[in-house]
């Protein structure tokens, strides 16, 4: 193969529209993506928090996205989380559910989805978001109402 015929190759081997990432330092609970874009538990008020906790635990054991909810309301979704390979289940996603976190990664954004490599947990500042006061610990509308 001649050089010129491998330079061309390797151009078309690269991707043309990579991601250009940015160094963040954020704050926000870990969530349970499923729950809080689905509105299956109700709004985004009581998917999160305490009233939460449980199956936040239960959708990421299952292999459901985790997400970062910022303070400002933008919600990142975890693709990595500190030393774990990746953000859906295992140990570091599972301590970390509903717990309010300082993170410094990596954020992506592509077609409307913010994204975000978590190199590093700054600070966890466990579940402060104390919802189970309004919503109970399991909010009454999470409970499917029994089949005749």
């Amino acid at each position: 193969m001649n050089k010129v015929l491998a330079v061309i190759l390797g151009l078309l081997a690269t991707p043309a529209l990579a991601a250009e990432g940015e160094r963040i330092i954020v704050t926000g609970e870990i969530i349970d993506t499923w729950c809080y874009y689905s509105g299956v538990m109700g709004g985004p008020d009581s998917v999160v928090g305490s009233a939460h906790h449980t199956c936040a635990l239960w959708c990421s054991a299952s292999g459901i996205p985790i997400g970062l909810l910022a303070e400002d309301g933008t919600v990142y979704t975890i693709l990595k989380l500190g030393p774990q390979d990746n953000a859906t289940g295992g140990d570091t996603a599972l301590t970390l559910a509903s717990h309010t976190i300082t993170a410094d990664g990596m954020s992506y954004s592509r077609d409307g989805i913010n994204y975000i490599v978590v190199e590093k947990v700054v600070e966890d500042m466990g579940i402060v978001n104390l919802t189970h006061e309004d919503y109970d610990v399991i909010p009454p509308f999470a409970i499917p109402e029994p089949k005749e």
